[in-house]
């Protein structure tokens, strides 16, 4: 993929060849997941293909039938990342809104599960917004991720407008949606250095994050 594709393009298909055949698939899974594993151990990409080939059990040959080089494959472990990360979004929201008949009910349990989503994803997200930093796909691809997720949270807080107390409630929900992830991202240390976690109590960051949320909401 070169460096001014479109994000629109990005794909697993984009990214290499994808098989139709079982064996071949179950193949290219074992690459991405050793990829992974080896990526979230430790905590960066310097991993060569050979470990990829000695800890997944497939050949060299395999992974470049596959991959371009490693490259390649990195993007191809990211892009996957990002998808995960929105399925568990949509997973959530589906349920909070299956679950909660008030604002008021929404905004705390939004927080909550939100935070978990974010923490247990932090790792690799973590990654992808070192990579960002130098590789234009990726970064197109996090701002694209990025932006699906705040329409996809303005769209749950609006779901509640007859609840908002404030004059323009897509505004504050648009608004209450980047400060939320923006107070949690600093606490899970991505996009940042580690330096910038502060250790402050997880549980109490989230009520207070929530309670914060609810009044601004509420401000007339």
């Amino acid at each position: 993929m070169s460096a001014t594709a479109d994000a629109t393009e990005f794909s697993l298909e984009s990214l290499g060849r994808v098989p139709l055949q079982g064996r071949s698939k179950a193949s290219l899974e074992r690459m991405l997941a050793t990829a992974r594993t080896l990526m979230l151990e430790r905590g960066n990409e310097d991993f060569t293909l050979q470990e990829v080939s000695s800890r997944g059990k497939v050949s060299i040959g395999s992974i470049y039938l596959r991959f371009e080089n490693k490259d390649s494959l990195v993007r191809a472990v990211l892009y996957q990342a990002t998808q995960t990360l929105a399925e568990q979004e949509d997973a959530m929201l589906a349920e909070l809104a299956a679950s909660c008949a008030t604002l008021q009910e929404f905004v705390p349990r939004y927080v909550e599960a939100y935070a978990e989503v974010l923490r247990h994803n932090a790792p690799l997200l973590r990654l992808t917004m070192m990579r960002a930093e130098h590789d234009p796909p990726i970064s197109l691809l996090g701002k694209r991720t990025a932006n699906n997720a705040e329409a996809k949270a303005v769209a749950a807080f609006m779901a509640y407008r007859g609840d908002f107390a404030v004059p323009d409630p897509e505004v504050c929900a648009k608004a209450a949606h980047h400060i939320i992830f923006a107070t949690l991202a600093r606490e899970l240390s991505l996009g940042s250095s580690s330096e910038s976690v502060t250790n402050y109590d997880w549980n109490v960051l989230k009520r207070e994050l929530a309670r914060m949320c609810a009044a601004y909401f509420q401000a007339s």
